[in-house]
C-alpha cells in the first residue's frame, strides 16, 4: 500500500513560510510601494539587527532558557564602542588617554556583550536563579551601566568608517545584511553539523537525561548565554553605526521582537526544538509586518497591539502543536 501522506505535519513544517508568503502578497496588494527594490532593501537592512539578536536567542530557547537582557546589552555595547572610538579611555597609571580604532572599539563591545551574557549563564547555572529573573535583572543592570557610561546623553559624531558598518554597501548588498547572513550561516553550521549543536538540543529536550548521560549541562548553558550576549553586541554595533550615534535608550523593545521572531519561526518555548532558519523566517515576518504597517499609515500605537497579538498567537500555536 502507498505510504499515507501526513499533510498536517507538512503544513506545520512550512507554516512560517506560508504565513510569510500570505503576508507579502497581502502587503503588495494593499501598497504599491511594498514590492519596490528600495523598500525590500529597507526591510532586509532593518531585520538584520533582529536576525543577529534572534540567532543567539534561538540557541538560548532551544537550550530551555530565555534572555530578556538583549535590548539593554545592545545599548551598553553600542555606547561602549561609541565612547571608545570617539574619546578613548583614561588610564590612570600612565595619566593618559588610550585611543581606539574602529576595530578595537567593536572588539571591546563584543567582549563586553559576551561577559554580560556569561554573567547571565553563571547566575542561572551556579546560583540557580531562574532564567527569567536573572536576565530581567541584567536588563536593568546593563541599562543602568549604559546611563552611567553616557551620563544620559547620546554619543554622536563617530566618523564615516564606523558608520560604514551600518550604512555601507558591499557588492550591491547592505553591510548589515552581509553581517547577519554570515552569522546565520555559522549558526546553522553549528546547530546542524557539530556536537555542541546536538548537545544544545539535548539539554533543552531533557536536561536531567543529558546530565545523566555525561554532558556538562552548566557549561553548555553558559556558552549559549555568552553567544547571546555577543550577538546582542553585534546588533548594538549595527544600530549605533547606522544612526552614527549611541543613545542610552537604544535597544528598547528588541527583546520582544527577538522572542517573537524565534517563536514565530517554530522554536518551542519548552526547549529542545527549533531552528535558526525558522528564526530567520520569523524575523522576516516581523520585518514585513512592521514595514507594511508603516506603508499603510497605521498608528505606531496600533503596531504595538498588533505585534503583541502576533506573539500571543504564535505561542498558542506552539503550545497546540506540542500537544499533538
Amino acid at each position: 500500500m502507498p505510504e499515507k501522506i501526513d499533510f498536517k505535519s507538512r503544513l506545520m513544517k512550512f507554516q512560517s513560510l506560508i504565513a510569510l508568503a500570505i503576508m507579502c502578497v497581502t502587503m503588495a496588494f494593499l501598497s504599491d510601494r511594498f514590492m519596490t527594490a528600495d523598500n525590500l532593501w529597507v526591510i532586509m537592512r532593518h531585520i538584520s539587527v533582529n536576525v543577529c539578536i534572534s540567532v543567539g536567542m534561538t540557541l538560548v530557547i532551544i537550550a530551555g532558557g530565555i534572555d530578556l537582557s538583549v535590548g539593554s546589552i545592545i545599548a551598553i555595547t553600542g555606547a561602549i564602542a561609541a565612547g571608545l572610538i570617539k574619546s578613548g579611555t583614561y588610564v590612570p597609571v600612565i595619566d593618559a588617554y588610550l585611543s581606539y580604532t574602529v576595530f578595537g572599539g567593536c572588539i571591546a563591545a563584543i567582549f563586553t556583550g559576551s561577559m554580560l551574557g556569561m554573567f547571565n549563564g553563571i547566575a542561572i547555572t551556579k546560583f540557580k536563579v531562574p532564567p527569567f529573573i536573572a536576565t530581567l535583572a541584567m536588563l536593568t543592570i546593563a541599562r543602568g551601566l549604559c546611563l552611567l557610561w553616557t551620563n544620559g546623553f547620546p554619543i554622536t559624531g563617530l566618523g564615516d568608517t564606523f558608520s560604514f558598518i551600518g550604512t555601507g554597501w558591499f557588492f550591491g548588498i547592505p553591510m548589515p545584511v552581509w553581517i547577519s547572513a554570515i552569522i546565520v550561516a555559522i549558526a546553522i553550521l553549528i546547530t546542524k553539523r557539530t556536537r555542541f549543536g546536538r548537545y544544545v538540543y539535548a539539554v533543552g529536550g531533557n536536561e536531567n537525561a543529558s546530565r545523566l548521560s555525561g554532558l556538562d549541562v552548566n557549561r553548555i548553558k553558559v556558552i549559549v548565554y555568552t553567544i547571546s550576549g555577543a550577538l546582542s553586541a553585534v546588533g548594538g554595533l549595527l544600530i549605533t553605526s547606522k544612526l552614527n550615534s549611541a543613545a542610552p535608550t537604544a535597544g528598547t523593545g528588541y527583546e520582544l521582537d527577538s522572542i517573537a521572531a524565534v517563536v514565530i519561526g517554530g522554536t518551542s518555548l519548552d526547549g529542545g526544538k527549533g531552528s535558526v532558519f525558522g528564526t530567520v523566517q520569523g524575523a522576516l515576518i516581523i520585518g514585513v509586518l512592521n514595514n507594511g504597517l508603516v506603508l499603510l499609515g497605521v498608528s505606531p500605537f496600533w503596531k504595538q497591539v498588533i505585534k503583541g497579538c502576533v506573539i500571543l498567537t504564535a505561542v498558542i500555536i506552539d503550545k497546540w502543536n506540542s500537544k499533538e
